[in-house]
């Protein structure tokens, strides 16, 4: 039962960085239809850049608090990547915006390769520890773990969750972005600028990326070039599992992937009699993609035409 208990922790802190970087990818389709394959690189770069405000002060300003910290790596990162994800839609999506679907993907794949390699160049390829700057824990509940990372990566959730669907369904912000994502043209004569509300959702979506990025990186321990691939692609998983263009699909999308990875790594080894290992457990997530996607294309919760945004 504890072991039971630990895997859905784990799961619910896996998915819910899953579901922060789905919205990402969720909240561009909704309005540009567009699958932003240079999303996952938008997480590293929030990731790598708190890593090094927080190296850098921590050799220049001894004795800061742990959680202040974090708090300004937190902050300074989420405005990097923000600027950074507006330049991506400005310089390599926007002239592609009337061009033929495959145009923009290709870019997102070209631009998510750049991205690497810059990482690689300014960063350097080797993995980097990552400070753990949150004191007290772990925490013990019916027999499973809690560390305090895990209760923040659940709590900036769930406050990003809230604040997300605040702007979306009562600011004048959310109303214009379902108002772009129904039809851009009317929108337009209606007063809205699609061109600013695409931007605005760009900058929401590399936000919560360094959101998830930071907490993952905090998580795991680790920091490299090539981190933000494969939660980035999971996180695509989870958009689509959970119906793409559908912000609760993508939520409930990603926390379910995170719970089946988790629950499932527990047990594959017990299930295959050893053959399998923890390790083994990547391949949840393609083989809910290509169930998804022969099963249920359009996710459990369906991609959400008239309201997607």
């Amino acid at each position: 039962m504890d072991v039971l208990l630990q895997q859905i922790i784990n799961g619910l802190v896996l998915g819910s960085m899953y579901a922060l970087v789905a919205l990402g990818y969720t909240m561009v389709y909704g309005i540009i239809n567009l699958i932003n394959f240079a999303h996952g690189e938008v997480l590293m770069v929030g990731a790598v850049t708190s890593w090094s405000i927080i190296v850098t002060a921590q050799e220049s300003m001894p004795g800061i608090p742990g959680w202040l910290l974090l708090a300004v790596a937190l902050i300074i990162s989420c405005v990097v990547a923000a600027a950074l994800n507006f330049v991506i839609e400005k310089v390599a999506y926007r002239p592609l915006r009337n061009s033929p679907k495959l145009a923009p993907l290709i870019t997102a794949i070209g631009m998510s390769i750049l991205l690497q390699t810059l990482a690689m160049i300014i960063w350097k390829p080797n993995y980097k520890s990552y400070p753990n700057l949150l004191p007290g824990g772990p925490y013990e509940f019916g027999g499973a773990v809690v560390t305090t990372t895990q209760i923040m990566a659940l709590v900036l959730t769930v406050v990003s969750l809230a604040v997300l669907t605040y702007v979306v369904n009562f600011t004048r912000l959310g109303r214009a972005m379902r108002a772009t994502a129904e039809n851009p043209r009317v929108a337009a004569l209606m007063g809205v600028k699609p061109d600013m509300v695409i931007s605005a959702t760009f900058i929401i979506g590399a936000i919560l990326a360094t959101i998830a990025g930071i907490m993952w990186a905090s998580n795991y321990g680790t920091v490299q070039h090539t981190m933000g691939f494969l939660p980035g692609l999971k996180a695509f998983t989870a958009a689509v599992f959970g119906g793409i263009g559908n912000l609760a699909g993508a939520v409930v999308g990603g926390v379910l992937l995170g719970l089946i990875e988790s629950i499932g790594s527990g047990y594959i080894g017990a299930l295959t009699g050893g053959v399998l290992g923890s390790h083994y457990s990547d391949i949840f997530a393609f083989i809910v993609l290509i169930g998804v996607l022969t099963l249920r294309p359009s996710g459990l919760l369906g991609e959400r035409v008239a309201d997607r945004a």
